[in-house]
């Protein structure tokens, strides 16, 4: 049975919230310095498909009031192997323990990556695969109806990809005229209109990859539900939820995007993470 998210004490800080809100809208990134008082883990943040880093702004503001340093991972959105590669790449560069984060897509890019400074993983509407499960056929409309992540929703187009065939690549990514209604349904027009302009189109072969060996296997690992999913299930996350965090599994009142409409409720469970 779901929890309700957790609710630790928090500590606003405006110059670090001010910090990270500079970075994110100048630079599109986000580190707040760890305090020498505090041995708290930097929080990395993994976007998922559809999307780009800066959906990642009002909870890494958040953290980093908290005195979490924080980081913003730019998924390529090319495939699990592709990209957790990349991700431990930039794991490699950090000093101390890891809280990995990862929105959607973003939840198979962190369950193959493999990084022993990695304390906790969280899922926040995201995969979270078994060993040779992949994307499209964890949607399984028989077993777990519900997405709406379908044409006419879901358009395809060819895109310059310097790991696809000849350079090349089919992506896909979601129609104007239906990315408010199935990814971010709970937020203002002019939000959606925003995460729309920020989309970028995740490679058909993303989709399908089988997933490696799971991270969540060896690392404590929590999972927030979007109860008002468009995009997966929330049946199936529930599901994933029960194989890879078993009794750290929160519930919001959200659609996919709840680190969007919903950053306080998904910055309490990461922070219930690196608190462990």
């Amino acid at each position: 049975m779901s929890n309700t998210a957790p609710r630790p004490p928090v500590r606003r800080s405006l110059l670090a919230a001010t910090l990270v809100a500079l970075f994110l809208s100048v630079l599109g990134l986000s580190a707040a310095p760890a305090s020498a008082e505090t041995a708290k883990p930097t929080v990395v943040l993994v976007h998922g498909a559809f999307a780009d880093s800066s959906g990642w702004k009002d909870v890494a503001t958040e953290l980093a009031a908290q005195g979490y340093p924080v980081q913003l991972f730019d998924n390529p959105l090319r495939g699990p192997s592709h990209d957790s590669a990349l991700l431990e790449k930039q794991l490699s560069t950090i000093s101390g323990p890891i809280v990995l984060v990862g929105h959607s897509y973003g939840g198979a890019v962190i369950t193959n990556t493999h990084d022993p400074d990695v304390v906790a993983n969280v899922y926040i509407a995201a995969f979270a695969p078994q060993q040779g499960e992949f994307v499209q056929g964890l949607l399984n409309p028989i077993t777990f109806p519900g997405s709406r992540l379908l044409p006419p929703a879901l358009q395809l187009k060819v895109v310059d990809d310097q790991t696809g065939i000849a350079g090349k690549n089919v992506d896909g990514y979601i129609a104007r005229e239906y990315f408010r209604e199935i990814f971010a349904q709970d937020v203002t027009p002019a939000v959606a209109a925003d995460m729309f302009a920020h989309q970028k189109s995740a490679a058909l072969v993303a989709n399908l990859e089988p997933s490696g060996a799971p991270s969540w296997q060896k690392v404590p690992s929590w999972y927030l539900v979007s109860a008002q999913d468009r995009v997966i299930p929330p049946a199936l996350q529930r599901f994933m939820a029960s194989r890879a965090a078993p009794g750290h599994t929160f519930e919001v009142d959200a659609a996919h995007a709840s680190l969007v409409s919903q950053p306080a409720a998904v910055t309490r469970v990461i922070v219930a993470a690196a608190q462990g």
